[in-house]
């Protein structure tokens, strides 16, 4: 936890946290944190500063906040559209994206994905927002990424996303003798990304028609929770 995300909830008054659960754990066994003590804080989607251990006890670490007046880490201009993985990939995933600052994320349904996967309970909101928030705690950042879930390809493909493409550069990650990707740190892009196994040729052709071009990161096949930070790094 290289920072505490604070949330509205989190406040009992204006200029105090009280922190409780997970993160109460993590800061009394593995920082063990004492009154006095200094710790980086920000406010979720927000600044962030420095606070004060006030008290700990055996349920609660209370914090006094200083002044919240440094920026985070800025965000990439990038929506990650993703073939839904496996339940436990997703949360690494998950994890992933918000260390690294990915602006939003869209999970999708194609033909290598499992329709039970969507049944999974680790796709319930509070789920979801949990694994983001431990990804912004590695990342040292507070920018929540934006998810949205399609549950079906083809109302995605042909109604949602062509009007998301304007003023975007567009790029689908896929196997075969294509270009690797390009750095453009800068270039809003919206990065599609396939399940395990990929997208099928059909899907592929169908985001071509909407102009993304494919690229490749060579002859070894990765994993999804792989490929996606490769492909972060060598684009921005």
């Amino acid at each position: 936890m290289n920072l505490i995300v604070l949330e509205d909830r989190d406040f009992i008054n204006p200029t105090q946290v009280q922190l409780t659960g997970r993160r109460h754990t993590h800061l009394t066994t593995v920082l063990n944190v004492q009154a006095g003590m200094r710790l980086y804080v920000g406010k979720l989607n927000g600044y962030q500063g420095l606070a004060e251990v006030e008290s700990v006890d055996a349920t609660s670490v209370v914090l006094n906040i200083g002044s919240l007046d440094q920026p985070p880490p800025a965000t990439l201009p990038v929506t990650l559209i993703l073939g839904l993985p496996r339940p436990k990939m997703l949360q690494r995933t998950l994890q992933t994206i918000a260390t690294m600052g990915v602006e939003k994320l869209c999970l999708i349904q194609t033909a290598r994905v499992e329709k039970s996967f969507w049944q999974t309970p680790l796709l319930r909101p509070d789920a979801v927002h949990e694994q983001l928030l431990l990804g912004l705690e590695q990342g040292k950042a507070t920018q929540l990424p934006q998810v949205e879930y399609h549950t079906r390809f083809r109302p995605f493909i042909e109604d949602v996303l062509p009007a998301r493409c304007h003023n975007f550069r567009r790029l689908i990650a896929h196997p075969g003798e294509y270009s690797p990707p390009r750095v453009d740190a800068a270039a809003p892009t919206l990065l599609a990304v396939g399940p395990e196994g990929g997208f099928v040729d059909k899907e592929v052709r169908q985001f071509e028609a909407l102009g993304f071009l494919p690229v490749q990161l060579g002859q070894r096949i990765l994993r999804v929770e792989t490929a996606i930070p490769v492909l972060l790094a060598k684009l921005f």
